[in-house]
């Protein structure tokens, strides 16, 4: 079962992430007019629509900022930490293969947060977890790059727990558990994009690990540049990772993987 969702959630995606789907209902569309089907205006309004939303409303920020402030960082940091878990997500696999250094993608933050905490808490376990994210990939793992990637950056090996096969977050949360063995009473921070925490602490919750969310990567602000100011591409980006996320809690809701469709502090 966990296979075939895992394999529909990346088919299924592929052709409706909204910018993809956009584009292909207009080029249907332009397809028809050209044959002189005249119902072939409403796919070309629907596609070019999309792109007039995205491009003249903040719509991309909407879809986010429910999720980014849904969890905050606590307001004074925890004295004593038992542990800290990183989520993949943030390696660009296909680069570091194909140029042979660690490559990161938008959600960079959740590396370099990893070591900063690292060296807040010296005590503290580190838990990285990352396998394999797509269903065409090459030999390396998120995890044996975080390994390189953090190990160039001064942290010790002994501290880190390397999970390599988690390939959604519901992987994460069960096959970290199963490697830290977490005891009842322990505080471990959760480290990943605010935008994923609800998800990510709805499965962390459901598989008995009461983490403390401690977000990073935010996109979106309240004032007028944040709204508007992002190129056209990143916004169509914006609005993309929104909706996979509000479909992604409703789907693991369904599933059984979170106990609430939006969780909450």
């Amino acid at each position: 079962m966990t296979s075939i969702s895992y394999i529909l959630s990346k088919v299924i995606w592929f052709p409706f992430r909204p910018g993809t789907l956009a584009l292909i209902l207009a080029c249907i569309g332009l397809a028809a007019l050209w044959r002189g089907r005249r119902w072939g205006r409403w796919p070309v309004l629907a596609g070019l629509g999309f792109f007039v939303m995205v491009l003249a409303t903040p719509v991309s920020q909407w879809m986010l900022i429910p999720l980014e402030e849904r969890f905050s960082r606590p307001a004074t940091p925890p004295a004593e930490v038992a542990g800290i878990i990183v989520l993949g997500g943030a390696v660009d696999q296909n680069l570091t293969e194909a140029r042979g250094i660690p490559a990161l993608n938008g959600a960079a933050e959740r590396m370099t947060e990893g070591v900063i905490l690292a060296r807040r808490y010296p005590n503290a376990k580190i838990v990285f977890t990352g396998g394999q994210g797509s269903l065409v990939h090459g030999g390396l793992t998120e995890a044996s790059v975080a390994e390189e990637l953090w190990s160039a950056m001064g942290l010790e090996n002994s501290r880190v727990i390397y999970e390599n096969e988690a390939r959604n977050t519901h992987d994460n949360a069960v096959m970290s558990f199963a490697l830290a063995q977490p005891k009842p009473g322990e505080t471990w921070l959760l480290v990943t994009s605010a935008s994923h925490m609800p998800r990510s602490v709805g499965v962390f919750r459901a598989a008995g690990w009461p983490v403390v969310p401690w977000p990073v990567n935010y996109r979106t602000g309240r004032n007028l540049a944040s709204l508007y100011d992002a190129p056209f591409p990143e916004r169509i980006g914006q609005f993309e990772t929104g909706l996979r996320e509000w479909v992604g809690l409703v789907a693991y809701w369904l599933m059984g993987r979170t106990e609430t469709v939006f969780p909450g502090p």
